[in-house]
């Protein structure tokens, strides 16, 4: 449950969208009609209905408030999650990959947070494995041109003189 609601929290940028995302994506799976295929990844495929039950929310917002279809990154804000965050590295390294654009963001938590591979990234966003390497590629890029990180001292850590 942990990783859907990574996941959910990635995508809708609100706690509380993110719990509804994991809540509605278990209502799903438990459904009947759906079937887990053989062979498939329990998380691989709950990943792949949270991002279902997601890009269905966006577009239907999206109609319902008259607006043309645009990237979810203008259509949401930032609710402070990452602002939270006690290590300032890690805070500096979540805000350079919260700047990648969201296809690049997502196969980025996908494949480096969540330890999937190409192919079950693809399968997750319904995309060719091409696209996979390619985001990923272009976030790696992306990510490159930063300068350096640089952690913080820990004054608990340091030598005292």
């Amino acid at each position: 449950m942990a990783r859907l609601w990574r996941y959910g929290l990635l995508l809708s940028r609100q706690r509380h969208v993110a719990e509804e995302l994991v809540q509605a994506t278990c209502v799903r799976a438990l459904e009947p009609v759906r079937q887990l295929a053989p062979g498939t990844r329990m998380d691989c495929w709950l990943l792949g209905i949270l991002h279902s039950i997601w890009l269905n929310e966006v577009r239907s917002r999206r109609v319902r408030q008259g607006q043309a279809l645009m990237g979810t990154d203008t259509a949401l804000s930032i609710d402070g999650e990452y602002a939270a965050q006690p290590n300032v590295f890690a805070t500096q390294v979540i805000r350079r990959v919260d700047a990648l654009p969201e296809t690049q963001r997502e196969c980025v938590f996908l494949a480096y947070v969540e330890g999937l591979s190409y192919q079950e990234v693809a399968e997750v966003l319904q995309v060719p494995v091409g696209t996979v390497m390619s985001r990923l590629a272009a976030a790696r890029v992306k990510l490159a041109e930063y300068p350096p990180l640089h952690a913080v001292p820990n004054p608990s850590t340091e030598e005292r003189r």
